[in-house]
């Protein structure tokens, strides 16, 4: 089954946006949790949220991916942009347990001119307070680009977390095309080197989802520019390659691309076209 949905506005809540996935031809879909450039969430509905459950199972929606707002940064030098990260990750987490079994993914962080021993050390931190023995939802590590001081750009960084966490169980990886693209990594001409390294340091058991982009830039940019599927320096033929690849094609792949949603539409049925069934 070819997992295939796009990043939604969830403003008119989970029915709604799953209604829109289901006419663009997606089976998934992924949404910020809040406003991704603050801190604010709406009240849940509960009278949405048992509809979209309902649906989940009579649609055949496999899985969700719940996205944590771009301010949350665990490793900031600034105590309360922290505090901010703690009181956000952990009221996120409380939330997503109205929908079980799903899966929540955020930036690692930037350290800010700390280094990244501490910074990795911050974000353990905070993983270690906001990570309960019985919560159903897999946090996701997002693999980052490397831009400024970001935490994430390599697959060591994200096992030192891992291993610095208490529920560790409870962590999976988020792999995006582009970040790792413009972080250094080949996926277009070394894509089994590239997993086979993934699985060596952090273990192909933690993959649990892919972001798919395009990239604006180059090999090892260090940049995090997206683009729209084929038309970047990764290309479609890569892509067919990602989806198809034996370790992959059973993932969940959420576009992130820079579209409306008519252009998730078409990518949505240009990658399902390159699908092997």
């Amino acid at each position: 089954m070819f997992i295939i949905g796009a990043h939604l506005s969830s403003s008119k809540g989970y029915t709604a946006m799953l209604r829109q996935t289901k006419e663009i031809g997606a089976n998934t879909f992924q949404f910020f949790t809040r406003n991704p450039r603050g801190g604010s969430a709406k009240a849940i509905d509960e009278e949405d949220i048992n509809t979209f459950l309902c649906l989940m199972k009579s649609e055949d929606f496999p899985v969700i991916l719940a996205h944590a707002p771009y301010t949350l940064n665990c490793c900031s030098a600034k105590p309360e942009t922290r505090e901010f990260a703690l009181n956000t990750f952990a009221d996120d987490l409380k939330r997503m347990e109205y929908t079980p079994g799903q899966l929540y993914n955020f930036h690692p962080g930037s350290h800010v001119g700390q280094g990244v021993d501490r910074g990795v050390e911050l974000i353990a931190e905070t993983l270690n307070k906001v990570l309960f023995e019985d919560m159903t939802t897999t946090v996701l590590l997002e693999t980052m680009a490397g831009k400024g001081s970001e935490i994430g750009s390599t697959f060591q960084e994200l096992k030192a977390i891992m291993d610095r966490t208490r529920l560790s169980n409870k962590l999976g990886v988020c792999l995006d095309t582009c970040h790792v693209f413009d972080g250094g990594y080949d996926i277009v001409n070394e894509l089994d080197r590239v997993l086979d390294e993934f699985d060596k340091i952090v273990g192909m058991e933690r993959l649990k989802a892919v972001h798919l982009n395009d990239s604006k830039n180059t090999l090892g940019s260090h940049k995090d520019r997206h683009e729209k599927i084929g038309e970047g320096n990764i290309g479609a033929e890569a892509f067919g390659n990602i989806i198809n690849h034996p370790q992959l094609r059973n993932l969940p792949f959420y576009l992130e691309t820079p579209n409306e949603i008519d252009g998730y539409a078409q990518e949505i049925a240009f990658l399902k076209s390159l699908y092997d069934e």
